[in-house]
């Protein structure tokens, strides 16, 4: 009998072998990204400390998407991220993609955080 495993078991596994090698600092934070089906998540860590710097996701009740499940609301995630991290004085970050392929909604928030003023 041949045993696969869950596909989120493969992607942590895949994410902890991508932050043994990236980690945010107060200077230049990690841009961590997760999705969901529904929903779509962005934070910029300080791994230093373990804290938190600025998140946006599309799930927040003033989100400006009511689904998250697609390229358009990554893009406006991505765009939400970067605008909050410009007003607390963050302009460059170092980019976790979270076990996920850099396709398709990843993609669309990473560039769409770029076009709004992160450098990665």
């Amino acid at each position: 009998m041949i045993y696969k495993e869950p596909r989120n078991v493969h992607r942590r596994r895949i994410h902890l072998r991508i932050r043994k090698k990236i980690s945010g600092t107060a200077e230049r934070p990690r841009l961590s990204v997760y999705r969901s089906l529904k929903h779509i998540y962005a934070q910029l860590i300080d791994d230093q400390t373990g804290r938190t710097l600025v998140s946006a996701s599309s799930a927040e009740k003033n989100s400006p998407v009511t689904y998250g499940g697609n390229v358009a609301a990554a893009r406006a995630i991505g765009k939400l991220v970067a605008e909050r991290a410009r007003r607390k004085g963050i302009t460059k970050v170092v980019f976790d993609r979270g076990g996920y392929r850099y396709h398709g909604r990843v993609k669309a928030l990473a560039e769409a955080a770029r076009e709004a003023g992160l450098e990665f």
